[in-house]
């Protein structure tokens, strides 16, 4: 389906020469961009009060969903959720502390403000924020970093231990003061961050991590976590390793003091498992049937402290336990600005990982329950529950997916519930937190390593994984391997890189095919996975399923002359004499087609030694269609492998034809003159579908025009709209 400008796809020829299915496109003209009138225009359009207004919603989606609220059908599910999600959160939030290396109480605080302004932000309704395992080990590892270079005693003690001084001038300020002036200056930069990724519209960059990566960035860091918490469960008192290697150090040093093991905690320990795992495991089996699942955890962290308080644990057995937690709010601070260098680089990894897994969780519900989600405001939404709560003693923070699975599937009908958590807390907050004063640190653990278990579930997907893609499977492990046995962030970081190569792995080998004609059809396919295909006389249709640039350059040409079992730069090269006798012989019909193969003919029978791998299996060979209905695009370097094939098989009589082209690569074909210069002789054309151009290469070779040269088109005259 030949497409040319107004002047016509073959210069003048007469409509006996032109395909009945010939039409004719022409472009659009490009208007005119000036970067100063559009600033203004968008300035005036910002600040006009109609759009002022329109942007404070975006910035608040609260006021539009608000207003239409319905608390006859909406504020049943909401509350049952709230209250739901709000009992679970309280065990976690004083677990999660341990892994950020902080008081229990800040982990309270950290949901508490998250949930009222996640509420207000948002445009997912169904998303559960606050305090997230994987982003409470990354926060717990800088911390500790920065206690140690601070001089600060070990933290190995149990929780609410103090007595470490620090030996660098920080004498005014506690182990536990400076745990959390770390981290609120850490949740600050991260906050900062994600702000400013969703307010200069980079919420795309979600994409790139993809599901295998964040996968096993949470599988390993699963790992990481149930390990840093088995001295809990224990009741050892070991160093937290930090650094490369701090996954196989850590079991190294719980084998070196497992003679010291607390019995108290071991045998708590094991009973609490016993109790939750297959409570838990019920929830999920019959999940459909039950209205609400049993808050097992919570129930278990009240029987064991009161049973710790009445039989006095802590005293008789030296169990390890959660210690005073204060009531009411502290009074906001201000992030420390001297530690914003040293965290620079640290709150990088906790906001790609809060911003991705709040937008993931987001997306996958919005589309579930039909409603409409922006990646952007999502960012900026997570931005300000990191950012503001800093102020108020929180560490960083990001969607849940335990407990967002729980506020969806209990009837969660907007934010509202998140409103009705931050209450449940506040009342621990003001009234019921000292009561856990004789809470084992075991038993936060317990509750830290179940909630894991659907991190450690993703080995089981691993064989499904490898028969669908291996590459994917390759990420998953590697991303796995790198975050528990090196570190989280590196982990990462080598996750997005390889997956990243696997992506130019993919395009620089990708898959190369001829193609055969279906039969009685304008339909063409891969010879190689169909039956019953037809090849078309003197005739190759090539395919390269992928863009053509730098990377794959190589491999194409590479591919393609294996494919059509002619490679012309090698028979130009020991043929010159006959390739010079093609360029001259063109004064019959069919010189230009037909004479490149007449005289390797005659050569192989004058040669004792024929050309085996210049030499195709046919030597009739006359024309080449490649197939780009699979290149979004292609650079300079694929424009000049185009080039150099139309030249090197002109060079021995094959003329080269593109078909599928679409109108980007059109235009690069335009900019380059990849059709020669005007006048040339043997101008080529780019066709709408493969079966065009096989028509008109069919029609060309069989002689149905007197003068084939000079009906060429001209690629200057045609203005390079489709035919080049």
């Amino acid at each position: 389906m030949e497409d040319t400008s107004n002047k016509g796809a073959l210069g003048s020829p007469s409509p006996q020469e032109i395909p009945a299915t010939f039409i004719s496109l022409e472009e659009h003209e490009p208007t005119d961009f000036s970067t100063k009138e559009f600033i203004l225009e968008k300035t005036r359009a910002t600040c006009s009060p109609q759009n002022l207004c329109s942007s404070l919603r975006r910035l608040l989606p609260v006021l539009d969903w608000l207003p239409q609220y319905s608390p006859r059908t909406q504020l049943l599910g909401d509350v049952v959720s709230g209250l739901l999600v709000g009992i679970v959160a309280i065990p976690q939030s004083i677990s999660y502390s341990l892994l950020a290396n902080q008081d229990p109480i800040y982990g309270i605080y950290t949901n508490f403000f998250c949930n009222i302004i996640y509420a207000a932000a948002a445009t997912s309704r169904h998303a559960s924020v606050g305090s997230f395992g994987v982003l409470c080990l990354m926060v717990g590892q800088s911390v500790t970093r920065h206690l140690q270079l601070a001089g600060y005693g070990d933290s190995s003690a149990a929780l609410g231990d103090n007595s470490s001084s620090p030996r660098n001038g920080t004498e005014g300020c506690d182990r536990s003061c400076y745990a959390i002036t770390v981290a609120l200056s850490l949740s600050f930069l991260v906050g900062l961050y994600q702000i400013l990724l969703g307010v200069l519209q980079l919420g795309f960059l979600a994409v790139y991590l993809s599901e295998p990566l964040l996968g096993g960035f949470v599988t390993g860091s699963s790992l990481t976590i149930i390990t840093s918490q088995m001295k809990y469960l224990l009741g050892l008192k070991i160093p937290r390793r930090e650094g490369v290697g701090s996954f196989i150090l850590t079991w190294v040093d719980i084998f070196r003091y497992i003679h010291n093991t607390n019995i108290c905690d071991l045998l708590t320990s094991l009973v609490a498992l016993a109790i939750i795992v297959p409570v838990k495991e019920l929830n999920e089996h019959y999940k459909e049937r039950m209205k609400a699942p049993f808050p097992i955890e919570l129930l278990v962290v009240i029987v064991a402290t009161v049973i710790s308080h009445y039989f006095d644990f802590e005293q008789r057995y030296k169990a390890a336990v959660c210690g005073d937690i204060p009531t009411g709010f502290r009074k906001p601070t201000v992030p420390d600005t001297s530690l914003f260098p040293s965290l620079a680089l640290d709150a990088v990894p906790i906001a790609v990982i809060g911003f991705a897994m709040t937008v993931s969780l987001a997306e996958i519900f919005g589309k579930k329950h039909g409603y409409a989600i922006s990646a952007n405001q999502e960012m900026i939404a997570i931005g300000m529950c990191n950012l503001i709560p800093s102020f108020f003693y929180c560490f960083a923070s990001s969607a849940a997916l335990t407990k967002t699975l729980l506020k969806e599937s209990t009837g969660s009908q907007t934010q509202v519930s998140g409103l009705v958590t931050s209450l449940v807390l506040l009342l621990v907050l003001l009234w019921i937190s000292p009561l856990f004063y004789s809470l084992q640190s075991s038993i936060l653990g317990v509750v830290t390593i179940v909630n894991l278990r659907g991190g450690l579930r993703k080995f089981r997907d691993t064989p499904r994984m490898w028969k669908l893609s291996k590459l994917d499977t390759a990420v998953w492990w590697t991303t796995m391997l790198c975050s528990t046995l090196v570190t989280t962030e590196i982990g990462l970081l080598v996750g997005v890189c390889f997956a990243l190569l696997c992506i130019i792995f993919r395009t620089q080998r990708p898959r190369a095919t001829l193609l055969g004609k279906v039969s009685n059809r304008e339909v063409y396919e891969d010879q190689a996975t169909y039956k019953e295909l037809s090849s078309i006389t003197n005739i190759k249709i090539f395919r390269f399923e992928c863009s053509l640039y730098y990377a794959n350059k190589d491999y194409f040409k590479a591919v393609l002359y294996q494919k059509t079992g002619l490679n012309p730069v090698l028979l130009a090269a020991r043929h010159p004499t006959l390739v010079a006798q093609a360029h001259t012989d063109t004064g019959s019909s069919r010189g230009f087609w037909s004479t490149g193969f007449g005289w390797l003919k005659k050569a192989r029978r004058r040669d004792e030694k024929p050309v085996a791998d210049a030499c195709p299996p046919s030597t009739d060979l006359h024309t080449l269609i490649l197939d780009c209905g699979a290149m979004q695009f292609i650079d300079t370097v694929g424009l000049s492998v185009l080039k150099e094939t139309h030249h090197d098989y002109k060079e021995v009589g094959v003329q080269v034809l593109l078909a599928n082209c679409n109108p980007s690569i059109r235009q690069r074909l335009r900019e380059g003159a990849w059709a020669g210069q005007a006048g040339s002789p043997g101008g080529q054309l780019a066709f709408h579908c493969i079966h065009d151009a096989v028509q008109f290469a069919e029609r060309w070779h069989q002689g149905e025009s007197k003068d084939k040269q000079a009906a060429l088109p001209d690629p200057q005259e045609m203005n390079f709209q489709v035919s080049l």
